[in-house]
Parts: structure tokens; sequence; C-alpha cells
């Protein structure tokens, strides 16, 4: 490391479903100096919610401001417990978030959830990643888009999905009318924080990500960028208006959205000026912050998952479909970033503890913890168990937010930890299946890496996903993984690197525990997932189902002959 005069810093601001996290890095080896988390004070655990409506999910935007305030600040005054670290020694700021999170703003580009009309009207607030409010819209701009020769879908995986931008847009000018009208743009998440810490919050002009552009508003140079006047105005003419205040270039996250305002840099407490990264989505960001390059996939794993691959942009990539996008420079710039993922993992291991789980393990102890103990116990097969992952929808392969899931097999002797187990096997059966979505389109995975909070802390999460998809399980050696992604590209606007592969090798690296697969449970494995694609085709609606009556006897012979050992 170098000497503490000649030590620089950036800083990573990390936008999550529940909380904003900031984390300053040393820009020499990517190691943390100070960090702070806030989280989101408003709904349930930050979340807007509506129980008339599951699908509906979000955020007030306040939140977002001022987790900005506190986390920063509190993560720079961690900072200086370090002798090497002043404010002045701060290079460049990052920032990622959720998405799509699209915000309704007024002409100044403010949300105007802000203005005190709109304060108790969801509508107004920014629309989560997770609201599925616009899966009927998202049908009809599938539909739309599949018959148009431009073909705006080929580059998403073929199907619109309810979590992205538009199909959000399109939902609220219909079930909120009054909030579209008085909506003068909409700016994504990841790139209001840019804008709004730069003080360059016009929607005609601030920075647009082409990470959130590329993969959730159909954006590509193919075609110009957007999609055109004509095709927004087949679904809706008043879409036109949000596309006309919409800035015409969207830019990888290398590139600087401005310098940090003399108000933002007094209130936590750095100098005016520090340049600001373009914003990206988390899973992007956590993705180069993992350490991501050709051949490697980089799983996000929490309450939902996203995977994330690059590929060159100087070779052929066919279009893959069931994607959530192939975007250039979306990860790294320079290379098409690939984007798939599971709509709930986590969130269906949490549901079944908050909902279904007897007394027994939620009395006393983390329920999570005492389900695992018994849960690790049991052998691959052992069950009779087979589950779909779909509690949330399916986000790839299907593509199908109508989705649910589903538990084959039980008995009347049936256990907790039986379930439990099983609902862990359907989520590491998913991401087996996107695996080998990647690789029959000749996108090699040559390796795993894993980030986020059940990587991190659940080795029973990850040796099943060894085991399911026979390959080392490896785990991204920061903890915080989209965070110091965010704060690379903060090095990389600041100017401590030219590249952000440069800034990779240096700030990024893995664990040295790495889950091997069992061969023993991977060969069991191996006869329990074509039965999970027969179920997974036939409910997902593939059109390439097999008979499903013998699923329920091949499970109980499996069973069996496991029990038998």
């Amino acid at each position: 490391m170098a000497g503490s005069a000649g030590r620089r810093f950036s800083i990573g601001v990390d936008y999550g479903t529940n909380s904003v996290r900031a984390l300053v890095v040393d820009v020499t080896d990517g190691s943390e100096v100070g960090t702070h988390v806030y989280n989101y004070p408003s709904g349930e655990a930050g979340i807007l919610l509506d129980p008339r409506d599951p699908n509906l999910a979000r955020q007030n935007p306040a939140d977002y401001i001022e987790g900005f305030y506190v986390s920063v600040k509190r993560a720079v005054n961690a900072a200086k417990k370090d002798p090497g670290f002043s404010p002045d020694k701060v290079v460049g700021i990052g920032v990622d978030t959720t998405g799509s999170t699209p915000i309704p703003v007024d002409q100044a580009g403010m949300p105007i959830a802000m203005q005190p009309e709109f304060r108790q009207e969801p509508a107004a607030h920014a629309w989560l990643w997770k609201d599925h409010t616009g899966h009927a819209e998202a049908a009809e701009i599938t539909a739309k888009a599949a018959a148009h020769p431009d073909q705006y879908l080929s580059k998403c995986g073929g199907t619109y999905s309810s979590e992205w931008f538009w199909s959000k847009i399109l939902h609220c000018k219909r079930a909120a009318p009054k909030v579209f009208a008085a909506a003068y743009a909409w700016v994504e998440l990841a790139d209001f924080i840019p804008a709004f810490i730069t003080g360059n919050t016009n929607p005609h002009t601030l920075c647009r990500g082409v990470c959130a552009a590329g993969h959730k508003a159909m954006y590509n140079d193919l075609w110009g960028g957007l999609p055109s006047e004509s095709f927004l105005a087949s679904l809706d003419p008043d879409l036109v208006n949000v596309r006309r205040r919409y800035a015409d270039r969207a830019v990888p996250a290398d590139e600087q959205a401005g310098g940090l305002t003399v108000q933002a840099a007094k209130k936590v407490g750095l100098p005016a000026g520090v340049p600001v990264a373009a914003g990206a989505f988390d899973a992007h960001m956590g993705a180069v912050g993992a350490g991501i390059k050709p051949g490697t996939l980089v799983k996000i794993i929490g309450t939902s998952t996203c995977d994330m691959m690059v590929a060159p942009q100087d070779k052929p990539l066919p279009d893959v479909p069931g994607l959530c996008g192939i975007v250039p420079g979306s990860i790294l710039p320079g290379m098409y970033g690939l984007e798939a993922g599971q709509s709930a993992v986590g969130d269906i291991f949490n549901w079944f503890v908050s909902y279904l789980t007897p007394q027994r393990y939620t009395g006393q102890g983390d329920p999570h913890a005492n389900l695992t103990r018994e849960a690790a116990r049991l052998m691959p097969g052992e069950s009779g168990l087979l589950a779909l992952d779909w509690n949330n929808g399916n986000r790839t392969i299907l593509v199908d937010p109508l989705l649910t899931g589903l538990l084959v097999g039980q008995t009347l002797h049936t256990s907790a930890a039986e379930i439990y187990r099983t609902l862990v096997e359907a989520t590491a059966f998913g991401a087996l299946t996107i695996i080998n979505r990647f690789e029959e389109y000749g996108v090699k995975v040559r390796e795993v890496v894993n980030c986020g909070g059940i990587a991190e802390k659940n080795p029973f999460v990850m040796q099943i996903y060894a085991d399911v998809c026979n390959r080392p399980m490896k785990i991204s050696r920061s903890p915080q993984t989209c965070a110091l992604g965010a704060a690379i590209f903060g090095a990389v606007v600041g100017g401590a690197y030219k590249k952000v592969e440069q800034a990779q090798r240096k700030m990024t690296g893995v664990k040295d525990t790495v889950y091997a697969p069992i061969k023993k449970h991977a060969q069991v494995y191996a006869e329990l997932y074509p039965l999970y694609r027969r179920l997974h085709d036939a409910f997902g609606g593939t059109g390439q189902q097999e008979p499903l009556d013998r699923v329920m006897k091949d499970l109980i012979a499996i069973r069996d002959r496991v029990r038998r050992g």
C-alpha cells in the first residue's frame, strides 16, 4: 500500500431495496475505511405497500435524498478514524440503485411526491423495481414490439417486463391519470441521485445512464436510442412527451454526471466539485465489484438474484431469449452487459419462515438457522419433494410475473425442514436454468462468483448451489460488492485509473473459501433437475413440456433409494 501521504479514496453509494449504504474505500486496493447504512424510514422496511394490491411496491423519494446525506456524511466521519484519510483525498463518487425504479418529476426534475398535494398518493412516489402493477401493460408492449420492424425486444430477451420503465409509466397513465398529468418527466433512481447531487436535475439534460436505459427502457443505438415516437404513440400518445424529455444519449458509468454541488458537499463533509459518475443498477455495479470479466458469471444473491455476464463488443453475440438485456457498456465499457436473474430467492425463504414455519423453529433463536441445521442433515432427494421458485414470478428465462410457486411431493410426514431445503434447491435449479440458457447461446460460463448477504453468510445455500450446478461456487472478497463497484467508477471518473479493468485488478478479488460440488450430491441433483424442468416447462407455458404423470412417482423412487442409502 502506498504511504498515507499519497493515498486516495473513492466513495460508492449503494441504494438497495430497504436501505442505502455509503462505502469509502482506498483506491489502491479497495479496502474499506468507512461505511454507514441508512434504513429508509417510510412504509414497511422502506417500501410503501397496499394490502389490497400485492403487486404494488413504491418508495418515498425523500428517503433517497436524506439517505445520501446521512450515509455519506457518517461514512466519511467513520473514515476519519483512518490516519491516512481526509475528505480532500476523495477523488470521486459512484452511485448504484435498484431498477427499474422510475420517479415522476416536475419540470425542475424534482419528485412530485415531495409536493404537499401528492405526498399521500402512492403513484406519485418512486415505482420500486418489484412493483408489478403494470403486468397488463407489459404484455401489451411485448405484443406490439414483437410486431414492430425494429424488433425493440431483441436485445432484452424478447419479452417486456412489468418491472421495467415503460410498463410502469403506461400503467400510471391508466391507473393514476392525475399523477401522470402532473409529471413533466420520468427519471430512473439511478439517474436521479447523480443528477441531484451534481445540481443538474433538468430532465432534458441530466445524465442518463445506459444501464437503466438499455436494460429497462429499450434504448439501443441500433434504432437511434429509445423506441420511436410512432411506436410509443401506438401504446399511448402521451408517452411521446416522456421520450422527448429524455436525453438523446445514454452513457456508461465511466463518464461523469458532474461535480458535487456546494450544498451537497457541505452536508456530507466533502469538498465541492468531487467528480460523480453516471449512475447504474446495483447488480451491474456489484458485478464490477466482484471482478467480472468474460467467462465469469457474477450472482448477486439477496431477496432476489441478478446474474451478470459480459462479452466483448468486437465479437458477434446472438440475441438470447429470456434475458433482461444485452446492452453495450452497461457493466463494463466496451463490452456487452448481459443480465438475467430470479425474482425471488431470499424472499422465498423469508416467506416460509414468516407464514408457514412451526413455533418450534421460531420460538427461540433465528428460525432460518434453526431450519438450516435440520435441513443440512438431509440428503439430496431424501424428502421426495420438488418446488418451483416462482413465488414472485419468473424473471429469467420465462419473464412472466404472473407465474407462482409450486410444491410437489408432500405427504403427511413432510417436515418444515424438508420444505425449507426444497425451496433452497428450487432456487438453485432456477440458477442452473440461467447458466444453461447462457451456454445454449454460446456464452460460456467458466466460473461463478457469488456475492450478497446469502453468499456471505449461508454456507448451506452455497453448498446446495455448488451441488445443483455441479460447479465450484466462489465468493467475492468484498461483502459490499455493489458499493465497491460504484466506488470503482468513482475512482475512474476521479482519475485514479484510466480504465475500469485496471481498477478491478487492484480493488477486487475472491475469498479463499470455495464451495466445491460433492459428487454424490451432484449425481442426485442431476436426476432431479430434469423433473424440475418438466414442471418448469409445463407450468411456464413454454410449449415444450413433457408428460407430468411420472413426476410424483419418480420423486418417490429417488426418495426411497436415497433413504436406503
